[in-house]
């Protein structure tokens, strides 16, 4: 007979096929292809206006107006100041040809900082000419923002120093440079930049907590989880049966070979060490703020590091793939460059079924969304990783005061306000 729960079936199969990630439609294909030619499109355009500064914009309107105008009503004086500004313009333009020789070199002290430490650099200019140089500028461009270094005048073999410090407010990659020198004219409609050197990558860190004194891999077993599976070498014994050829003699009970009369050999369930993932969600939908996001971050920073020194097979992603983790400070690179899914790409349900499929020898899963993921789609997302692997979620919602517990199915729910609160929120979850 159907037991009572067997009607729920099909629902509960609905919900999951609506919450999974799906194909893209032509529709987005569509809109995903516009937007990309409109990128490129629209950085060819600031390649041009790029060199036109804002006393720049308003000669050439000016110039446009005088030239509308003196053709409109035909006056003379009126052509005279537009011929006039429009050779002016012209002869600034010719300012922008032209290279100015510095061998420059940028040396970033750390290339890998954390969000709120300051990043220090050097920037070295040669005159490795046989002539001096006149006093110029140099552009370092960080991130979306540039900084701006006068030069003084150089003789031949001469070297100049600067010294920058770049603050740090938000996690993320900083592109620092390419550095380059300007050139302008000196009446300031146009300026130029040209690169002298490759851009280097500052890498800012998201705020991480120490986990001491917690043992995420552990879970009370010395090698790794029990499996179904019987093995002939192992560590925990599961039980006895008649010798056969190939066992390893090794294994032989000689005081149940004398009881019984034949050989007698140990039989072992098969472990699996600790293999350790860490799912986050990149979902936007189930984040209601974005210091939530950067908490959930913060916190998958976090465990995955102490997963790491607790030398634990680490592998680590979200809906856009797979987290470089060989180290600490390349898993953090990897979450340093996070940036929010695509929403047909899924949620927490979709990644759990990726994670599923790509580490099904997984030991121990940490699950990490936001307060916008219902109970329900947390218990699908257990439901869909491997039996037998213990299963913990870590929900970020910055309106609770202190860490909570609570069980949804098989698995472990912690929901946290602060980065702060989640090692006493672990700690319930072991003890």
């Amino acid at each position: 007979m159907p037991t009572p729960s067997e009607p729920e079936a099909p629902a509960e199969d609905e919900r999951e096929r609506l919450v999974s990630a799906a194909p893209p439609t032509r529709a987005e294909q569509w809109r995903e292809r516009t937007e990309t030619a409109l990128g490129i499109a629209w950085r060819g355009i600031r390649r041009v206006t790029d060199v036109i500064r804002p006393l720049g914009w308003i000669v050439l309107a000016l110039i446009a107006l005088l030239w509308i105008v003196a053709l409109t009503l035909g006056w003379k004086e009126v052509m005279v100041a537009a011929a006039v500004a429009s050779a002016i313009a012209a002869l600034s333009i010719a300012f922008l040809f032209g290279r100015t020789t510095y061998d420059i070199q940028l040396d970033l002290t750390r290339s890998h900082v954390v969000v709120g430490e300051r990043a220090v650099g050097a920037l070295t200019l040669h005159n490795a000419s046989t002539r001096a140089m006149l006093p110029s500028s140099v552009v370092l461009p960080v991130g979306s923002g540039r900084g701006i270094f006068q030069v003084p005048r150089l003789a031949a073999d001469e070297t100049h120093e600067e010294l920058f410090a770049i603050p740090t407010t938000a996690r993320g990659v900083l592109t620092v440079g390419p550095v380059s020198v300007l050139r302008g004219d000196p009446l300031g409609l146009f300026e130029r930049t040209h690169d002298r050197r490759q851009a280097a990558l500052l890498y800012v860190h998201p705020r991480t907590l120490s986990l001491d004194g917690l043992s995420l891999g552990h879970l009370r077993d010395l090698e790794g989880l029990p499996s179904q599976q019987l093995a002939r070498d192992d560590v925990s014994f599961h039980a006895l049966r008649e010798y056969q050829p190939g066992d390893d003699l090794r294994h032989v009970h000689w005081k149940s070979t004398a009881r019984v009369g034949s050989v007698m050999v140990r039989q072992y369930e098969e472990t699996r060490r600790s293999h350790f993932i860490v799912g986050l969600s990149t979902d936007a939908a189930e984040y209601r703020t974005d210091d939530e996001f950067e908490l959930a971050i913060s916190a998958a920073g976090s465990i995955g590091l102490r997963a790491i020194r607790d030398s634990r097979v680490l592998e680590a992603r979200t809906q856009h793939g797979a987290l470089r983790a060989p180290t600490g400070r390349r898993f953090l690179d990897g979450l340093s460059a996070l940036e929010h899914s695509r929403p047909r790409q899924g949620g927490i349900v979709a990644l759990a079924g990726s994670l599923a499929a790509h580490a099904p020898q997984a030991a121990v899963a940490v699950l990490i969304t936001g307060a916008n993921a219902d109970a329900a789609d947390l218990r699908i997302a257990c439901a869909r990783l491997p039996y037998g692997v213990r299963v913990l979620a870590v929900v970020t919602d910055s309106s609770v005061d202190s860490p909570g517990l609570r069980r949804i199915g098989d698995a472990d729910v912690v929901t946290i306000g602060a980065l702060d609160q989640l090692p006493s929120a672990v700690r319930k979850v072991l003890s």
